[in-house]
């Protein structure tokens, strides 16, 4: 599986989006700080471990039910881009069942999982969000 580009990913994330379920997720509170603290090559290395760990076993346990909703940035990923199980792994992103993932398979997961990250931290417009106390945002009028 050769290395996606970072704007086909963009493509499988906005068609993944759509899904109502996958939509609702969102970088909040604690897993935003932790991402934004911990950095995006660390939160690579994360990844990378929970998806060896939780999905690239043939049969995961607990599959469907192995990734918490929340408590790491990793997971809100996983569930918001359809890399949470198995299952989701082939609806998603047509990675079949009943084998563990190739290298480049999990080399994939990950990209997907911290394009998401990265698209989230930097916001809705595609830019990174103003810092707290500046003009833009507080809003109009200043704060």
């Amino acid at each position: 599986m050769p290395e996606p580009r970072p704007d086909a990913l963009d493509v499988r994330l906005d068609t993944i989006a759509r899904h109502p379920f996958r939509a609702k997720f969102r970088l909040r509170g604690r897993e935003r700080a932790i991402a934004e603290l911990n950095g995006p090559s660390t939160l690579r290395w994360h990844a990378y471990d929970l998806v060896n760990k939780r999905l690239a076993p043939a049969e995961p346990y607990k599959d469907g039910k192995q990734t918490p909703y929340r408590g790491h940035p990793v997971f809100v990923a996983q569930h918001a881009t359809g890399t949470c199980c198995r299952t989701c792994l082939l609806r998603c992103h047509h990675i079949p069942e009943g084998r563990a993932l190739g290298r480049a398979e999990r080399a994939y997961v990950v990209d997907v999982i911290c394009r998401w990250i990265e698209r989230e931290l930097a916001g809705p417009s595609g830019e990174a969000p103003p810092y707290p106390g500046t003009p833009e945002a507080d809003g109009p009028g200043g704060g």
